[in-house]
């Protein structure tokens, strides 16, 4: 198969086993959403759903976090994991919010990553399902993904943006990149890797890749 025919092999799939994507994290506007976002660096979406409507409950607009302290914040959010350094950003770019843009969470990714705790995947994520604006977030699952199936050398996430970026219509990117996360936890995952049920890397995986795989399920055996 050339890349191309991978590629639309990639969509085609995808588009079958997801018609319809669920949203990730629970949020009602575009401030709920980067809040959740925010939160969820290195910890579990099932997590922050847990945590964000109690947060959201005391102050789910910027106006309202600036009322509570960094303390207060810090306190709700503590088992999302990293709560000092979540809690600053939050109160932070809340901040910056009400100061700088009239409480309005901006669409442009330059602006959203001049915020305290919000970077490039954070941004990206942000406008593209807070405002259809067309962006490629990478996540783990995105960059192991993109590895395994041979789109990119898997050097860094800013190598693997630029790849999808170049091999995927980007009229489909924002679909995309939340297909290929579900597609990442249910059928590929890191751990508990079942090739088996992986049909899109069973199909057109990287050769070191099938091969390290095959060659450690022998070993275990």
């Amino acid at each position: 198969m050339t890349i191309k025919e991978k590629v639309s092999f990639v969509i085609r799939t995808l588009k079958e086993l997801y018609p319809t994507i669920p949203i990730p994290l629970d949020h009602k506007d575009p401030y709920t959403l980067l809040i959740a976002v925010l939160m969820s660096a290195q910890s579990t979406d099932i997590r922050v759903n847990k945590i964000t409507p109690l947060l959201f409950a005391k102050a789910d607009n910027p106006y309202d976090m600036i009322k509570l302290s960094v303390e207060e914040i810090r306190e709700i959010i503590k088992p999302v994991g990293l709560s000092p350094m979540k809690a600053k950003g939050i109160y932070g770019l809340s901040k910056m919010l009400v100061e700088n843009h009239n409480g309005i969470v901006p669409k442009e990714i330059e602006i959203l990553e001049t915020f305290p705790a919000v970077g490039h995947k954070t941004a990206s994520v942000v406008v593209s399902q807070a405002f259809g604006i067309p962006a490629f977030p990478v996540d783990t699952h995105i960059h192991r993904l993109m590895y395994r199936w041979g789109f990119t050398n898997g050097k860094n996430v800013v190598q693997t943006e630029k790849d999808a970026k170049r091999l995927f219509p980007k009229e489909l990117w924002n679909d995309l990149h939340l297909q290929i996360i579900w597609y990442g936890r249910d059928y590929s995952p890191a751990r508990g890797w079942d090739l088996e049920k992986d049909v899109i890397t069973k199909t057109i995986g990287r050769k070191t890749v099938l091969n390290y795989y095959y060659k450690s399920k022998k070993a275990r055996k």
